[in-house]
């Protein structure tokens, strides 16, 4: 059947509450490919006493919330190696669970280090509508437990499993949330109670859900994390595609490791269980990846960035969602238990490249990336043809797939340029009156030094200069962006000033939230606000003589000024900029008025002796 055939009825549309959505669904999606993969005898039959909810409904349907935690409860009280914590609670008040597996059942932090092992997390339903991950981790630990198929895995690793990390999206639960993904038939919603995107608040942490999330990886210091998703957008053979930021990026160490130990490790394990792996698929032009594909590097908004910039292991799984539920689900179970394995097995070479990462201290540090100006390199696709026609709705051509294979040679490009990049300071000083940014390096981890006394000192700041704010919000604030400009002052900082070094683990991440320029900087993300705005003026019956006595006293100014007349005409016709140029030229102007009030201590720069910070 031909997508430009669809076209519903308004009896359809007026009856579509009462449908349930896969068969409505099934109507306006491509082809769906046949499958029967080695895979499926993972799954236990639906009259199984530790059958999980999604196998008794044969994966057609996802547990609720209630159902998911008393399913882990049973478990946890049937097996001493199930320990169920709660980290964090949304903002409807539900308790935010993680299941803690380890071979002796130990369940704290401390425990888990004390036993020598890599410690995977893996976290599910950060967007709660793509719920795959949720209900492979529950089938991977019953195995590992009660179900004993996989009991040898807690020799070598211990899991951190997250079911439902956007707990609130979840339970916004309908048949309508992804008309693009086959299954299950209900499903969560994307975003949070407070309509947040968490995987857009790695950096910025305004969502008490990302807070909890950052806390564990801060304490309970996992050696390797997977960020578990479902695809939107075009169609292909792959059913799992996962990836991570590149070895350009900021762990080169961490990415070669992923790239050569990881990748065919867990690449091997699904072919041989009937799944086709790949690379992350983001085409070129938005829509059809035949015409080329673009290797993303995040920046740390996102999960695979914030790891990047955090020196942590991190994968972003992107299952196929036009694929069915049942494979999709299975190729996750498939991914998480060769993940411990490969942890198990490799656990040295992985934790010697973290080390290497941490230790590193690039000179130069990119804040933003960029696809080289070069030919890129062509790599295989398993694509699905394609074919375009016009549409009556749009008058635009639409992208049609047919559902048959085809095997491509596509363009590659890598966003492995810098596109804009700092020199690494010795450290940054924020004042004390910026308690909102002093608190996000807190909850990152981000160690710094606040001052018992005041401290004279000799600093690098940045004058912002056209400033502009988006015209509407995004992830419930308002980004703002301005050009930069730097200048030494020496200033007195107060008491609880902090400085926030730069040799330290964090110090890649401390410069990416604290350099105005960077993508997801905490400037960028809208904390500065105030510095924005003017708060003194001069009226223009006082401003209007003493500019004429200015220009009286002053031959160079009196230059300026008519070049600038003769030159700008918009400048010419506002009498009200030709006030404000003479206003920004005396004492009486503030002079803080656009000065980022973050300095910078150049790397091996001298300061001025002051009082010595606490401890």
């Amino acid at each position: 059947m031909r997508f430009r055939r669809l076209i519903p009825s308004a009896a359809l549309l007026a009856s579509a509450a009462a449908l349930p959505p896969h068969p409505a669904a099934e109507a306006v999606l491509p082809p769906a490919p046949k499958w029967d993969g080695a895979s499926r005898r993972l799954a236990l039959p639906p009259d199984h006493p530790w059958a999980t909810p999604a196998e008794r409904e044969l994966f057609r349907h996802t547990p609720r919330y209630d159902e998911t935690m008393a399913w882990l409860s049973r478990l946890a009280e049937a097996s001493p190696r199930v320990t169920l914590v709660t980290i964090g609670r949304s903002p409807e008040g539900r308790a935010i669970v993680m299941a803690v597996a380890s071979r002796e059942g130990e369940a704290t932090p401390e425990a888990l280090r004390r036993s020598g092992r890599p410690t995977v997390l893996a976290q599910a339903g950060i967007h709660a509508g793509e719920i795959d991950g949720k209900d492979a981790g529950m089938m991977l630990l019953r195995d590992l437990t009660v179900g004993g198929r996989e009991r040898a895995l807690l020799e070598g690793a211990n899991l951190l499993f997250v079911p439902i990390f956007n707990v609130d999206g979840h339970e916004r639960f309908s048949r309508f949330g992804r008309v693009n993904q086959r299954g299950p038939e209900e499903t969560g919603w994307r975003t949070t109670a407070k309509n947040l995107n968490l995987n857009r608040d790695y950096a910025k942490l305004d969502a008490p859900e990302m807070r909890a999330l950052v806390r564990v990886l801060r304490e309970w210091a996992p050696d390797l994390y997977l960020d578990l998703h479902v695809t939107d957008g075009a169609d292909y053979q792959y059913d799992i595609t996962f990836g991570w930021n590149g070895p350009h990026a900021h762990s080169p160490a961490i990415a070669r490791w992923l790239d050569e130990v990881y990748r065919p490790a867990v690449s091997q394990a699904l072919r041989r269980e009937g799944h086709v792996p790949g690379p992350l698929v983001f085409p070129a032009d938005g829509r059809d990846p035949s015409r080329g594909i673009v290797g993303w590097t995040a920046s740390p908004r996102y999960s695979t960035g914030y790891g990047d910039a955090r020196h942590l292991p991190t994968v972003l799984v992107e299952n196929h969602s036009l694929k069915g539920y049942e494979r999709r689900v299975l190729g996750t179970y498939v991914l998480l238990r060769e993940t411990l394995r490969v942890a198990a097995e490799h656990g040295a070479e992985l934790r010697e490249s973290i080390a290497a990462d941490r230790r590193r201290r690039r000179a130069n540090v990119p804040l933003d990336w960029r696809v080289p100006d070069e030919k890129p390199p062509e790599i295989e696709f398993l694509g699905v043809s394609s074919r375009e026609h016009l549409s009556p709705v749009t008058g635009t051509p639409v992208m049609e797939w047919t559902g048959r294979p085809v095997v491509l040679r596509v363009p590659y490009a890598i966003a492995s340029e810098p596109a804009k990049s700092v020199s690494r300071p010795d450290a940054y000083w924020i004042p004390p009156a910026w308690t909102e940014v002093i608190d996000r390096l807190s909850w990152h981890g981000i160690r710094f030094e606040r001052q018992v006394a005041p401290r004279r000192l000799r600093l690098a700041y940045y004058r912002l200069s056209a400033p502009e704010l988006d015209e509407r919000p995004f992830e419930g604030r308002v980004r703002v962006s301005a050009a930069v400009s730097v200048e030494v002052r020496e200033e007195t900082w107060p008491a609880g000033s902090v400085r926030v070094p730069t040799d330290q683990e964090l110090g890649d991440l401390a410069v990416l939230l604290l350099e105005p320029e960077s993508p997801d900087s905490l400037f960028r993300w809208g904390f500065f606000l105030p510095v924005l705005q003017r708060t003194e003026y001069i009226e223009p019956y006082v401003l209007e003589p003493l500019a004429r006595a200015m220009l009286e006293e002053d031959p160079d100014l009196r230059a300026e000024f008519l070049r600038r007349l003769e030159s700008d005409e918009a400048f010419r016709g506002d009498p009200a900029a030709r006030l404000r140029f003479f206003y920004e030229r005396t004492p009486y102007f503030d002079e803080r008025y656009l000065l980022y009030p973050v300095a910078r201590e150049p790397a091996g720069g001298e300061i001025s002796r002051g009082s010595p910070a606490s401890p």
